[in-house]
């Protein structure tokens, strides 16, 4: 129990949505001997916040495409803990990516939701986003991928949380916003917040910081996305 304390009191103070950790990085492969390029946006569900750098869902999904593609692919991400949809929109130009990537993905809006900013924003700029990630995928929809918005209701940190029904609603909210605008624009989605809902039932799925996505949990995310990226590569 003292064990159990200790992590939820580190967690509430040192990390996750409040600020950028020391885990808030900017990741590059470069590989000029890649096949495909794959570009990953997101916040710390996307850098991997508490999990190896081979552990986070792009990397294992890179990893994937590699084996059953017999390919090279050059993995571009940008994202950080506690980003928000105006921090990545902010983020990218400085970065400039180039508009030529042959997969994009796209998970985006928690932190909107764990600061308490106005719906209206993420209404605002998650669509401005998306447009972006279409952009940088030479244009094409069908090389982009939203992913929903993880449940972090369902974890221990959650639990400390007051109301955490509302959590779950307001994150419904989100990833209902996001499915409908990318139905609208003609890019998939990808729902893996079920998985996350199951945290508390299957505590492998959290990271060791009572909060995050595990490198479990990645990998059951990974198989979601596997075959849709497959078809997008192989066109």
């Amino acid at each position: 129990m003292k064990k159990t304390i200790l992590i939820f009191t580190l967690s509430a103070i040192s990390f996750l949505f409040l600020s950028c950790s020391a885990q808030n990085k900017t990741i590059q492969n470069n590989n000029i001997n890649s096949n495909y390029k794959y570009l990953a946006l997101g916040d710390s569900y996307t850098i991997g916040e508490s999990v190896c750098d081979t552990c986070r869902f792009p990397e294992q999904l890179k990893k994937g495409l590699d084996g059953r593609l017999n390919k090279n692919g050059n993995l571009k991400i940008i994202a950080k803990t506690g980003w928000t949809t105006t921090d990545l929109l902010n983020a990218i130009a400085p970065q400039e990516p180039a508009s030529n990537y042959d997969l994009v993905t796209l998970l985006i809006g928690v932190n909107n939701q764990y600061q308490g900013m106005p719906f209206s924003v993420y209404e605002k700029e998650f669509p401005e986003l998306l447009d972006k990630a279409i952009q940088l995928a030479s244009g094409n929809k069908d090389h982009v991928i939203v992913v929903s918005i993880p449940d972090y209701a369902f974890t221990p940190f959650g639990q400390t949380k007051d109301n955490t029904p509302k959590i779950s609603e307001e994150l419904n909210r989100y990833n209902a916003f996001a499915e409908k605008i990318s139905e609208q624009k003609g890019v998939a989605f990808v729902n893996i917040t079920p998985i996350t809902r199951k945290g508390l039932a299957d505590e492998s799925l959290v990271a060791s910081d009572g909060l995050h996505p595990s490198k479990e949990a990645y990998e059951q995310f990974v198989k979601l996305l596997h075959a849709k990226a497959i078809n997008i590569l192989k066109d």
